[in-house]
């Protein structure tokens, strides 16, 4: 008997906002026991919670977290209880708009399958609790913002909406044959879009959602005037009119919104425009404009801008030294432009069944991700960070500056530290840092950031962690600049392996040395212990399987002495107020 195709789909599928495993079993000792229901059902109404009040999502139990299926071993009175948890208020109010059901593997093991759509109801969990899901977690939601979040979910019913007139035949099947074979391969067309809540059946017919003719109507156009992405290509710096128009180019890129994000990628591609960098005696390519950066600004504007603002439409416009993204519709809340600003991983949908299709054909990964990643590409390209502002008050601009912050013999420079998670502050410390001989003061990270000392105490020490900088002596209110920790000679067997964990975490795990070296967790211990012993790691202050190992004297002594040439010698006194 072959596997069930939805069974086959979760064991392989990673855990993301819309989709998460639960286990039947309690694995917290060596020996595994059955959960009580009690717990399980309270597990399943705080992630069917969160998913509602996000996008929706899906939830099987009896997996395992690395998809293992380990099934639902409890008795029929304790499985209708996991399957009536989503609507029973003991742990959820109000009841969850779920669809739950019991399905068995080719083995005969029991699994449960909950599906859960976004809610235009906020759902708390009896504690009180308002939890939302963010990535693979679900996160408590701050109260205070739950009135907002339900004016914002309700602007979300506007894709929901039945045009009149509007029928099954409106849309595109080519489109919805290569959506389905993608994502649904064992699932009937219809069946697909009704699971996604793209179509509903009215009066004996199958009627498409507002949010359906969008994505893959055979004429997106006629549903909704300025569904399309419009390009402007200025010369110069300036937008001028009249007798001094500057526009070189226009166009507008329309196609049902499946295709019209490569469409359009493919459209402004060209205007992307490549620049030529002398680099060992070769000249090499470098695209002024990171390319994430640029198409995850128009993903974001395509999939989040407001459709019921129909006298705007999406704009590109790409000046000399910028590109400007604007997008009907201030962010939902509780997503603010200083979220926005500040790089936050927040994520509240406007059009959730619009972002669920665009997530499932890889455009949207994770839920939320997408800002912060726009500032770490930039920042590692060298460029300003994407600025968010509003225009006019009903459109969100986003702006990606491509002149550099830094010259490219410090961006090669810094590229030495590409295995470490760093910040942009930080990063912007340690380029300061090296145009002045490799140090720095408490105070020039407070001037050169704009804070406090408590916060350059906790950027300066969070470098010390991750080996990056370092005190050369004690009481020392100098701290010195030290590069990746490189391999040497006489380092023992595999330890090199281990040197980009070390240095991305600040230290090492027994986790992290049974993955890399696939060693047993005995023999990883002990691995470790030989480590500590000879001086190339310290042995932590708590002992136990999380327990971190941080790098130890030899290891910092050869890093140290690599990064700064013997000039220890020379460093001074300095008259900071306070050393973090």
């Amino acid at each position: 008997m072959s596997q069930n195709p939805d069974i086959a789909r979760w064991t392989s599928a990673e855990e993301g906002p819309l989709f998460e495993r639960k286990s039947a079993f309690d694995r917290s000792s060596a020996r595994a026991r059955q959960r009580k229901a009690a717990d399980i059902a309270r597990d399943i109404a705080e992630t069917l919670s969160a998913m509602a009040n996000a996008d929706g999502g899906e939830l099987p139990i009896g997996m395992e977290n690395n998809g293992a299926l380990t099934g639902v071993p409890h008795a029929e009175d304790k499985i209708r209880l996991l399957l009536g948890a989503p609507k029973d208020r003991n742990y959820v109010s109000p009841p969850l708009p779920c669809v739950a059901r019991e399905l068995s593997d080719r083995s005969g093991k029991r699994l449960l399958h909950f599906q859960v759509d976004w809610s235009p109801s906020v759902h708390l969990l009896t504690d009180s609790r308002c939890p939302l899901r963010v990535g693979d977690s679900d996160q408590p939601f701050d109260k205070d913002k739950i009135k907002a979040l339900k004016e914002a979910k309700h602007q979300g019913l506007f894709e929901r909406t039945f045009p009149p007139g509007a029928g099954i035949e409106d849309l595109d099947d080519a489109l919805l044959a290569a959506f389905t074979a993608t994502v649904a391969a064992a699932t009937p067309r219809r069946e697909a879009l009704r699971c996604l809540h793209l179509v509903e059946a009215r009066n004996g017919h199958v009627v498409p959602t507002l949010a359906a003719l969008l994505l893959f109507g055979s004429d997106p156009a006629r549903w909704h005037d300025r569904c399309g992405i419009d390009f402007v290509r200025w010369e110069g710096s300036e937008r001028k009119s009249g007798a001094e128009l500057n526009i070189t180019k226009r166009f507008r890129v329309e196609a049902p919104l499946a295709v019209l994000l490569e469409r359009a990628f493919e459209a402004i591609r060209p205007f992307i425009r490549e620049r030529q960098q002398l680099h060992d005696l070769f000249f090499i390519e470098k695209l002024e404009y990171p390319t994430f950066a640029w198409q995850e600004a128009i993903v974001n504007a395509v999939a989040h801008r407001d459709y019921s603002i129909r006298g705007l439409g999406i704009e590109v416009w790409m000046f000399d030294d910028r590109m400007e993204i604007r997008s009907p519709g201030m962010p939902p809340s509780p997503v603010t432009l200083d979220a926005l600003a500040q790089h936050q991983h927040m994520h509240c949908s406007r059009n959730p069944l619009i972002v669920r299709v665009l997530t499932a054909m890889g455009y949207m990964r994770e839920l939320g991700e997408g800002v912060p990643r726009m500032f770490d590409e930039m920042e590692r390209a060298g460029c300003y960070p994407p600025r968010f502002e509003a225009v006019g008050g009903a459109v969100v601009q986003v702006t990606l500056r491509n002149e550099p912050i830094y010259d490219r013999a410090t961006l090669e420079w810094l590229s030495k530290f590409k295995t470490v998670e760093l910040s942009g502050d930080q990063k912007r410390m340690l380029a300061h840092a090296h145009a002045h001989g490799d140090r720095f003061t408490s105070r020039d990270c407070q001037n050169l950031l704009g804070t406090d000392i408590y916060a350059a105490s906790t950027a300066i020490k969070d470098m010390i962690r991750k080996g990056v900088a370092c005190s050369p002596e004690k009481r020392s209110r100098i701290y010195l600049v030290q590069e990746p920790f490189a391999a040497h000679a006489e380092m023992p067997a595999g330890f090199v392996n281990l040197l980009p964990a070390l240095q991305r975490n600040g230290g090492l795990r027994n986790e992290d040395v049974r993955k890399i070296l696939a060693l047993n967790r005995i023999a990883a211990t002990r691995y470790l212990g030989d480590l500590t012993n000879s001086g190339w790691l310290l042995k932590p202050d708590k002992r136990g399987l999380g327990a971190l190992y941080a790098p130890g004297p030899r290891l910092l002594h050869q890093s140290r002495t690599s990064a700064n040439s013997g000039e220890t010698d020379a460093i001074g006194a300095e008259t900071d107020a306070m050393k973090p």
